[in-house]
């Protein structure tokens, strides 16, 4: 993936270190007469800056430019090869690793069945070493590390990190995700809930140009994560987007595992969804089972996925009417049973949302597939290390 994904800053007059660098986050190469230019800032400043820019080795020099005469100027640009990150997507049964460059392109990567349930012990020390075999895999050294960003799959306070009284994480509750996995690899990590990093590494990755983007991950849990005017919002505590645990209908009496009753994850869930099979003797264990028996053509597993689209487009009309995103983008294990389960949001969202609402609306598949949890946890944690005030106690 190319840094042009990054949308470019505003460089004041009083631009340090930290907000000189966040010029080059675009991809683009620049002169110190450019950068002078940009600033408003003397070209002694300019070089002072950049020297410590290069020291830390975020830039890096480029060929020179061409010229017509004289000597040529030098050209400076991001350097996103200098560093690596380690990014974990973790859901109820599966763990998604990836190792990316400060681009947050894919170098490596891994995907293994996983039990959330284990606890956070069990699970973040797998975490740990599956991404030092992905550095060993990708030609690293362990010092290239710069940070981790990881994705649960359960409400995730925002200002700790912790997950909050996670549904399918049972021993997970108040865990010191953060801490635990910077004692495990002895870098920073930074956590969020798993579908607010979909959101992220699908909008930075496919839609940047989309401003109000709702994604919507749909596996053995049902999430949202919300990009509006460009940036992604998380709510007071960063609860925003769980239509997991909304009831598409007033009549529907099944549990969930939230101690509630007809949550929509309960009936639309991919667990919901296997339960049902299984009760008409077909063989279905897990999310991926029912996306693999649709996408083979099996009726009740087709049924199925169709009747729970309808169910989450239900709650996502409300969504459109609330927040009037340009663009649904739905993604997880079921999102790739075919064209069934968008076909039943499609059919339900366009039917009960306002014209105005829909007139310009699209729902689609994501175009990441299963690498959005990953790029996601990438961005966040590069967009948290490579910020203004972190670049500026690197470079010092």
């Amino acid at each position: 993936m190319t840094t042009d994904t990054v949308r470019p800053r505003t460089i004041a007059r009083s631009a340090g270190t930290g907000e000189l660098f966040q010029i080059f986050r675009d991809g683009r190469s620049r002169t110190r007469t450019e950068l002078a230019t940009l600033t408003g800032h003397a070209r002694s400043t300019i070089t002072s800056r950049l020297d410590a820019l290069l020291a830390s080795e975020l830039i890096a020099p480029v060929p020179e430019a061409s010229s017509t005469g004289g000597r040529p100027s030098t050209s400076f640009a991001f350097n996103p090869t200098s560093r690596v990150v380690l990014a974990i997507d973790l859901g109820a049964t599966h763990g998604r690793l990836g190792l990316t460059d400060l681009a947050g392109k894919v170098l490596a990567s891994s995907d293994d069945a996983i039990d959330i349930a284990a606890g956070p012990d069990v699970v973040l020390s797998w975490a740990a070493d599956a991404g030092r075999r992905l550095l060993v895999e990708a030609g690293r050294a362990p010092e290239d590390l710069l940070c981790v960003g990881a994705g649960l799959p359960g409400p995730v306070e925002q200002s700790t990190g912790h997950p909050i009284n996670p549904p399918i994480m049972p021993g997970w509750d108040g865990a010191a995700v953060p801490d635990i996995l910077t004692d495990l690899l002895g870098v920073p990590a930074f956590v969020d809930n798993d579908v607010n990093l979909m959101a992220l590494g699908e909008h930075r990755h496919a839609w940047p140009e989309v401003e109000n983007l709702l994604f919507v991950k749909v596996a053995t849990g049902i999430g949202a994560g919300l990009i509006l005017d460009g940036d992604l919002r998380r709510g007071a505590q960063g609860a925003a987007g769980d239509i997991g645990h909304i009831s598409p209908s007033d009549g529907l009496t099944t549990p969930c595992r939230c101690g509630n009753v007809g949550c929509l994850e309960a009936v639309a869930g991919g667990g919901a969804l296997a339960a049902e099979l299984r009760e008409q003797g077909v063989d279905a264990t897990v999310s991926a089972d029912v996306a693999a028996l649709a996408r083979a053509g099996n009726l009740p597993a087709r049924h199925a996925v169709r009747s729970a689209g309808r169910l989450i487009g239900t709650v996502l009309a409300s969504c459109v009417s609330m927040v009037n995103p340009s663009l649904i983008v739905v993604g997880g294990v079921l999102a790739e049973s075919g064209d069934h389960l968008i076909a039943g949001i499609r059919e339900v969202v366009y039917q009960r949302s306002l014209p105005l609402a829909t007139q310009h609306l699209r729902i689609v598949t994501a175009r990441t597939g299963g690498a959005a949890g990953i790029l996601g946890a990438s961005m966040l944690a590069i967009d948290e290390m490579l910020s203004i005030a972190a670049v500026d106690a690197l470079a010092a």
